[in-house]
């Protein structure tokens, strides 16, 4: 029996496979698809998504790839002077879809994901000791526990029966990457002033004199599965922008809409949604593959734990407890934007006075801290302020806090030096060091960063290690 099933290679997939290796799972891969995807629907990685591959050492990979941007304070396309953020990671890292893919895709293998393309997966049966799993061409496999991340038409939700409740799409855009004859000047101030009140319209140069073309479509496909046409886009170009600029040689072209909807739960028995399985939402503020990512984040330690027989009874369950309020919050967020960027005299009533109120760096840095998930702070009950939030990389005196994460485990960051985490030692590390970012005597940190306890108290700390970690080992 292997004992985790990932439907969907995607980043989340990935991300979740990796997770899972770091722990001596065994997993297997299944993606429909016989090749990675050419279609670049996401630019870059927000804050906390690159913190995520600080603490598991793939930054300097993805830094290599990409390229940095100042955060900047914008919401729904209002750009305000970028607000402070607590995180050593405070900007945006530009690197097109397709690299972010590649790299966690060699990332899983180098740790020993089992990944099979061509494998589509069609039924699926579930009982008290694992999930039957059934392929189109017959073949039958069984696991410990299957995870969807196989996107907005997951055949696993829909095979679960799991409700997807939320908005239809009421508007598409168009996208694909091509060239022009057009030079850069001109279509530079066709742009300007047309993203005066179309902002989903744009061009950008990403290389090689390739463009990024975003155009609104005439209408809603009837399929929206179906690429549009090179002509189809040029049409639209023309009927938004007054011009098509020459475009020509497509690289690839595709559609997305505006549909909102979040899962109702993101776990059935055995079975788990993550990313666009288990929410669809428009991509302002590019937050989808970074929602995903950082899913995976979440699931992976918990489904390890499991499967390595030291999980507390209730943890696979603080999985949705924990994710579907901030999928929830960022479905809330892109609505917003939606109507902030309508061309309705209300919509751009409201446009005006949010931007007003931006100025003020508070609201700036709060509208900031939605898009980069920086802010999220989990519900751990009462206690220390820090409990619950993820803990931004910290300066110690013999390194920094990300370097000793990178095995995914449990931490004890010990000022005191006369804390313990015998018992657990095999699934937490207790590292001894001080840093002048940290004013409490002591935190203990989860393996995806979150502050689980803070304070000086053994048994308030044994109490935690119980909760989080299971029970100790007997010495």
């Amino acid at each position: 029996m292997i004992d985790v099933i990932i439907a969907g290679g995607g980043p989340t997939g990935m991300m979740l496979g990796a997770e899972l290796r770091l722990h001596g799972v065994q997993v297997v891969v299944l993606e429909k698809d016989l090749e990675q995807s050419k279609v670049v629907r996401s630019m870059g990685l927000h804050a906390r998504s690159i913190e995520v591959m600080d603490q598991r050492g793939l930054l300097e990979r993805f830094l290599e790839h990409g390229k940095k941007y100042p955060v900047g304070g914008s919401f729904a396309g209002i750009i305000k002077p970028a607000p402070v953020l607590d995180s050593a990671h405070a900007y945006i890292l530009g690197i097109p879809q397709t690299v972010t893919d590649r790299l966690l895709i060699d990332h899983a293998a180098e740790v020993g994901v089992d990944i099979r393309r061509g494998c589509e997966v069609v039924g699926l049966a579930q009982d008290e000791d694992g999930v039957d799993v059934e392929l189109a061409d017959g073949t039958k496999l069984r696991s410990r526990y299957l995870v969807g991340c196989d996107g907005g038409r997951s055949a696993v939700r829909k095979l679960l029966g799991i409700d997807f409740p939320g908005e239809p799409a009421t508007a598409e855009t168009l996208l694909g990457e091509m060239e022009l004859t057009e030079d850069w000047e001109t279509v530079l101030a066709v742009m300007t002033e047309v993203r005066k009140t179309q902002l989903r319209f744009g061009l950008s140069p990403i290389g090689d004199g390739v463009y990024r073309v975003g155009v609104p479509a005439e209408g809603l496909a009837e399929d929206p599965r179906i690429p549009p046409s090179f002509d189809e886009i040029k049409r639209q170009l023309v009927a938004v922008a007054g011009s098509d600029f020459g475009v020509h040689s497509p690289r690839w072209l595709s559609r997305f809409g505006d549909a909102t909807r979040l899962a109702e739960r993101y776990r059935d028995g055995r079975a788990f949604l993550a990313g666009d399985a288990a929410h669809i939402h428009p991509p302002v503020g590019g937050q989808g593959l970074n929602l995903g990512v950082q899913d995976a984040f979440n699931l992976g330690w918990k489904l390890a734990a499991a499967v390595n027989g030291w999980a507390p009874d209730d943890l696979l369950d603080t999985y949705h407890t924990e994710r579907h309020p901030v999928a929830a919050a960022v479905l809330d967020n892109t609505r917003a934007q939606m109507q902030l960027m309508s061309l309705d005299p209300g919509s751009q009533a409201v446009r005006r006075l949010l931007a007003e109120l931006m100025d003020f760096e508070d609201v700036s840095r709060f509208l900031t801290e939605k898009i980069t998930a920086t802010a999220i702070r989990y519900d751990f009950g009462e206690g220390h302020e820090l409990l619950g939030r993820r803990m931004r990389d910290l300066e110690l005196k013999q390194g920094h806090l990300y370097g000793l994460t990178h095995g995914g485990r449990g931490l004890l960051l010990d000022q005191t030096g006369s804390l313990s985490v015998r018992g657990w030692a095999d699934r937490v590390d207790h590292v001894v060091d001080v840093s002048e970012e940290l004013e409490v005597p002591a935190v203990l940190l989860r393996p995806d960063g979150h502050v689980a306890w803070a304070g000086e108290d053994q048994d308030e700390l044994v109490g935690a290690l119980r909760r989080w970690f299971g029970e100790g080992e007997v010495l």
